[in-house]
C-alpha cells in the first residue's frame, strides 16, 4: 500500500509540474491549431461533475473543440443492450462530424462505448477489437483517408480500472501495431493508467510508439491532477504537443477534461511521397536488369 500511495503521489506531482509547463487557456484566449486537430473525451455517460445527465453540454464541448477527428469513450450505457446517448445526427448537422460505421449494435453509437468521428474522409477500414480483462472493455480501430489528404489509423480505446486488465490490454494493442501495416498510427483514449515506474502498463506502448509525450492532467476536471486521457503516434513529429481543452463548460460536462493534438500533414504527405519514390526507384533499378 505504501508503494502505492509513493506512486500516486508520484504521478499527482509530476502532471502538477507538467501542467505548468503546458499552455492552457480558456476557449476564446487561444486560437484553434492549424491543420488537422484530433481529440479525446471521455464523456461519461453524458453526467457531469454535478452528477447531472446532460447529452446538449457534451455536444457543445464538442463543438468547442471543433476536431477533425475525435474518440469518445462512455458514449453509450453501458449494461445490457447498449443504448447511444449523444444525438449523433444533430451533431452531424451542426458540426460535420460523422462516425465510423460499427456492425453488430443496432441502438448503441460505438463498440464498447468507444465512438470515432472524422469530418470530410472516407473510412477504408473498421475493426471491433474486444479487449481481455475482467471489465467488458473494447477498441475500435478505424483506417480513414482524410479530405486534406494522407491515411490515418485510429485506435480508440477505454482501458480497465484493474492494473492486470490493463497490462494484458496494452500487450493486445501492441501486439495489432506488428501486423503489416505501415500506415502512420495514432492511440487516444482514456488508458485509465496514473501510475509512473516500471509498473505502468503505458511502458508497453513505447515498445510501438517510441517516447511518450508529458503527462498532461485531464481528470478529474474540475482540478486536472491525473493523466488519465492519452494521444500518442507511432510517428515522430506526427502530432505537436497534448493540450487539455479547458473551458468552463468543459470542466463541468463530465468528469475528464477533453485532450487534443494537432497532426501534421504535410510531414505524413512528405513521407508517402518518399515512399512512393523509393518503391519507383527500386522497380526501376530491377528493370533495368
Amino acid at each position: 500500500m505504501r508503494k502505492k500511495n509513493e506512486s500516486l503521489r508520484a504521478s499527482i506531482f509530476e502532471s502538477l509540474k507538467n501542467r505548468k509547463k503546458l499552455r492552457t487557456a480558456h476557449v476564446g484566449e487561444r486560437t484553434r491549431p492549424e491543420g488537422t486537430l484530433i481529440a479525446s473525451y471521455n464523456v461519461h455517460k453524458c453526467v457531469g461533475a454535478d452528477r447531472r445527465f446532460d447529452p446538449e453540454r457534451i455536444s457543445r464541448v464538442i463543438h468547442e473543440i471543433d476536431a477533425d477527428v475525435i474518440g469518445l469513450q462512455e458514449a453509450d450505457t453501458r449494461f445490457g443492450e447498449r443504448t447511444g446517448l449523444l444525438d449523433l445526427r444533430r451533431l452531424e448537422r451542426e458540426t460535420g462530424l460523422i462516425p465510423v460505421p460499427v456492425v453488430g449494435t443496432t441502438k448503441a453509437h460505438g463498440w464498447h462505448g468507444n465512438v470515432v468521428l472524422f469530418k470530410q474522409g472516407t473510412v477504408r477500414d473498421v475493426h471491433q477489437i474486444n479487449l481481455p480483462g475482467l471489465e467488458p472493455r473494447g477498441a475500435l480501430l478505424a483506417e480513414i483517408e482524410l479530405a486534406r489528404g494522407g491515411a490515418l489509423r485510429i485506435i480508440a480505446a477505454h482501458l480497465g480500472l484493474l492494473h492486470s486488465s490493463r497490462a494484458q490490454q496494452a500487450r493486445l494493442i501492441v501486439d495489432l501495431m506488428s501486423t503489416e501495416n505501415d500506415t502512420p498510427t495514432i492511440l487516444l483514449g482514456d488508458l485509465n493508467e496514473w501510475r509512473l515506474g516500471d509498473r505502468s502498463s503505458l511502458n508497453t506502448f513505447q515498445a510501438a510508439f517510441g517516447p511518450l509525450p508529458p503527462a498532461v492532467p485531464s481528470f478529474p476536471s474540475t482540478l486536472p491532477l491525473l493523466a488519465l486521457d492519452r494521444i500518442m503516434a507511432n510517428r515522430r513529429g506526427l502530432i505537436s504537443t497534448v493540450e487539455v481543452h479547458d473551458s468552463p463548460l468543459a470542466r463541468v460536462a463530465s468528469d475528464h477534461l477533453p485532450i487534443k493534438a494537432a497532426v501534421n500533414l504535410e510531414a505524413l504527405r512528405a513521407e508517402m511521397d518518399a515512399r512512393t519514390e523509393t518503391a519507383l526507384e527500386r522497380a526501376a533499378f530491377k528493370a533495368s536488369y
